[in-house]
């Protein structure tokens, strides 16, 4: 399979899975309902265009690199610490599992994106004089 085909892949299902740990967020109470979710929803909106519209420019490239930074980061952000504070709810499996996920996923289109943005630089580098 193609490494685009890969990364546009590995980008949605990055963009499925934090708007699924978005909502257990939500739904455990480790974050509000409120109004301050739009700028979550801006992220992914800004992720899904860097992934679906923009992925054959540098521009895509760079704003899939940072969503998948973002992506990696989430297991980091809640295991840090006291740990990830749901081990007796019932929806604790779930919220685990969503952050090994992103973990898996936004690693992984960190090193396709990178590849990428590295291809795209040698491919735009004139040829050498003798």
């Amino acid at each position: 399979m193609r490494s685009s085909v890969l990364l546009t892949v590995t980008s949605l299902l990055s963009i499925l899975l934090l708007s699924l740990h978005i909502t257990e967020d939500i739904v455990l109470g480790f974050a509000g309902g409120g109004l301050e979710n739009l700028l979550g929803i801006a992220i992914l909106v800004v992720y899904l265009c860097g992934t679906l519209l923009l992925s054959d420019r540098r521009s895509g490239l760079v704003i899939v690199l940072l969503g998948s930074i973002i992506a990696a980061g989430m297991p980091v952000i809640h295991m840090s610490g006291a740990g990830v504070g749901v081990k007796r709810s019932a929806g604790a499996y779930f919220f685990i599992w969503t952050l090994y996920a992103l973990g898996v996923t936004g690693t992984f289109g960190v090193i396709l994106s990178a590849r990428a943005l590295r291809s795209a630089r040698a491919v735009r580098r004139p040829p050498a004089e003798p």
